[in-house]
């Protein structure tokens, strides 16, 4: 198989949204996104939140933010996200 340079492979890292949570470690942020999910037998829908660690180097998010993470590789045991902008501050 030969590739060529006109097949160029494009950034498929997966990025959420979320709330910061805390901002307390150094060049840390945890993030909680939410979700909605439907019960698979009653059909309710209902939230789900879970929380990811997230590189910020410039220490740029604050507590209460909506930002943006995209995935990245292992930073740390359980950091594998980084901080890419906010979307609302908190005010």
């Amino acid at each position: 198989m030969t590739t060529t340079n006109s097949s160029k492979r494009t950034d498929v890292r997966r990025s959420l949204i979320g709330t910061v949570t805390s901002n307390a470690m150094a060049k840390t942020i945890v993030v909680r996104v939410e979700r909605m999910v439907q019960h698979p037998k009653y059909g309710k829908t209902y939230m789900v939140s879970k929380k990811y660690k997230a590189h910020d180097a410039e220490g740029k998010a604050r507590l209460g933010d909506v930002v943006e993470i995209q995935e990245t590789r292992p930073l740390s045991a359980d950091k594998r996200w980084r901080y890419i902008k906010t979307i609302t501050e908190n005010k």
